[in-house]
């Protein structure tokens, strides 16, 4: 019968530190907010704020309602999602009419909802939105 020869502690303790990282790189490929899901948006109308706040041919990021709202040089208004179409994380950031995304960077336009630089693929999900006695209302029943 021949003895099988046991781990080194070395051995032990490298493994663990293998498994140890590759969690941690598996955890920040999933930032804080990742795996928000579309119920992060509006579920019904939600009053977003005066009408005013959002110029023509500007937008107006809501972060505490992940909703972006841009107004067309025309005046209508178009309203989004900001829950990243990537890997579902808020997206905290708008330069000038650009969505950023803080996990891994996607872009997105805030008049279109499409996707300007990836990784993201898919464009924002569109939400109904609608000026209301100078009062902008956005979600579903808007």
């Amino acid at each position: 019968m021949t003895a099988r020869p046991s781990a080194s502690r070395r051995t032990v303790l490298r493994g663990a530190a293998v498994t140890s990282v590759a969690g941690l790189g598996a955890a920040a490929c999933k930032a804080p907010g990742a795996g928000a899901t579309a119920e992060a948006t509006p579920t019904a109308p939600v009053d977003l704020g005066a009408e005013s706040e959002v110029a023509k041919g500007g937008a107006r990021l809501y972060r505490e309602h992940n909703v972006v709202v841009s107004r067309s040089a025309d005046g209508g208004l178009k309203a989004y999602s900001t829950i990243c179409t990537h890997a579902g994380c808020p997206i905290n950031k708008l330069q000038g009419t650009t969505l950023v995304c803080p996990c891994h960077g996607s872009e997105f336009d805030a008049v279109t909802g499409k996707v300007v630089r990836s990784p993201a693929t898919e464009p924002l999900n569109e939400l109904p939105v609608k000026a209301s006695n100078g009062r902008i209302v956005a979600g579903p029943g808007a």
